[in-house]
């Protein structure tokens, strides 16, 4: 036997590549990093160097690491009702559901109720249950290109990447998926809300006859039950659509019976300025799915909300779906404090502020750099794209480059030495997808931009 705190990284790398799956994520990098402690903004290796994170756990850590309000309530629970059995109630999952749905009555004018679950996957699978509980069996749906609902089966079939697909055999029920508005990449000379335009005017015409494969026009039936949709992408490059887009797209949804069903997973919480960045759009979801921030990343849950008609106990009875751990005290203890903590400042405001200063300064970086392609974004949810010189041919060697080399770190600003934590995405994987915590300060904002700077710098022509 051996005792874990005597080894060395080394070892337990060693330990790693011989006993743990790759069949996560950690080995897109060939060498993971082993971090031992985080705080506010940063995570912190074994030698104490600080690693200024601005993705934050693809934006599951919307409040910063070690939140002191977000942990006192965990341990608050820990210490009450930690565990309870999914069969039986606890103060914390009424509460919460009530919160989330009272909430969305008041913005969208809809009943509705909320079912718990553990991760955003799972989250989506339920969300499929009742749209094909609702329809009467339709197991096909639409989808956009680019975008990403998770990778149990079922929500690899509303996500665009075949690669996710690609081992696990034939998907009978693969979603259609429609374009986007990615306006950098769309076509020259439209505007962004023209291009939104057009991107609905292509959708609508596959409803114009029989021909087009998706609706018999004898009794008005549509094959497809719903439209999974981001508000803005996530995995996709954090593409932000043109404000006209959902409200004309939820107009030709309405016209044939096709449900919308909204993701927040990423975008809810705060990340774009509003609790769920379907809100900045003027549309009201049949379906909303969360999760990840909604508990700051400190214990697992997800769920959902649906409209009366589509989720009431006459329509979706006990046991239609089920979870040991949905509902857990923990999380939804967690989530209910979160909740409360937004509700008692402005995030709307704060959030708007941080986000218009940080993509001013990626525009001046952007100005410095041709390889930075484009900038954009919505609170603080940003995008860097980077590019070859030319500013538009997607460069995903310069930043997978980039990535690796802030994980490194050792970068030196301002006298001190720092790593630097980036997600990459995007359609050609060129993407910076920037979530920094809705906490961080101008200050952090400046470092950040300094350190993209300093990594442009180490890697652009080398």
């Amino acid at each position: 036997m051996y005792d874990p705190h005597t080894l060395s990284e080394a070892d337990l790398l060693a330990l790693e590549a011989q006993y743990c799956s790759h069949g996560d994520t950690v080995h897109y990098m060939d060498k993971p990093r082993i971090f031992t402690g985080c705080e506010g903004s940063y995570m912190y290796d074994a030698a104490g160097q600080a690693y200024l994170d601005l993705q934050m756990w693809y934006s599951a850590v919307n409040f910063g690491y070690r939140n002191p309000r977000l942990n006192a309530a965990a341990h608050r629970q820990l210490d009450t009702l930690p565990q309870v059995a999914s069969q039986y109630l606890h103060r914390e999952k009424i509460e919460l559901a009530a919160l989330i749905a009272r909430d969305m009555e008041a913005k969208f004018g809809e009943k509705g109720r909320v079912h718990f679950n553990v991760g955003g996957a799972q989250a989506v699978e339920d969300s499929l249950k009742l749209v094909r509980n609702a329809s009467n069996g339709k197991s096909l749906m639409f989808a956009f290109e680019g975008g990403y609902h998770g990778r149990t089966l079922g929500a690899s079939a509303i996500t665009s990447s075949y690669r996710y697909r690609r081992r696990f055999g034939h998907f009978g029920d693969r979603a259609q998926f429609i374009e986007f508005p990615y306006h950098f990449r769309g076509p020259k000379g439209v505007s962004k809300e023209e291009y939104g335009h057009e991107c609905v005017k292509k959708f609508k015409r596959l409803f114009e006859t029989e021909y087009n494969g998706v609706l018999d026009v004898k009794t008005g039936q549509c094959e497809y039950a719903a439209f999974y949709i981001e508000p803005i992408q996530g995995t996709g490059g954090y593409v932000v659509p043109p404000m006209n887009f959902f409200t004309e797209l939820k107009d030709v949804l309405d016209q044939h019976g096709v449900l919308m069903v909204v993701d927040e997973i990423q975008m809810g919480v705060y990340r774009t300025g509003k609790l769920w960045a379907i809100e900045h759009f003027g549309v009201t979801p049949d379906i909303l799915v969360f999760g990840k921030a909604i508990t700051n990343g400190l214990n697992p849950l997800s769920g959902l909300w649906a409209k009366e008609a589509l989720i009431n106990p006459g329509i979706f009875p006990p046991g239609s779906t089920h979870s040991t751990f949905n509902a857990n005290p923990m999380g939804t203890s967690v989530a209910l404090e979160t909740l409360r903590m937004v509700s008692e400042e402005d995030y709307g405001a704060k959030v708007a502020r941080k986000g218009a200063y940080f993509l001013e300064a990626l525009k001046d970086l952007q100005k410095r750099w041709p390889q930075i392609g484009d900038v954009d974004g919505l609170g603080l949810a940003l995008r860097c794209e980077i590019c070859q010189e030319d500013g538009f041919t997607p460069n995903k060697e310069l930043l997978d480059d980039m990535e690796a080399e802030g994980l490194k770190g050792g970068i030196e600003i301002d006298g001190q030495t720092y790593g630097l934590i980036l997600d990459v995405g995007g359609y050609y994987k060129n993407v910076i997808t920037l979530a920094p915590s809705l906490e961080i300060t101008e200050s952090e904002i400046d470092l950040a931009i300094k350190l993209i700077d300093a990594l442009l710098r180490r890697c652009v022509n080398r």
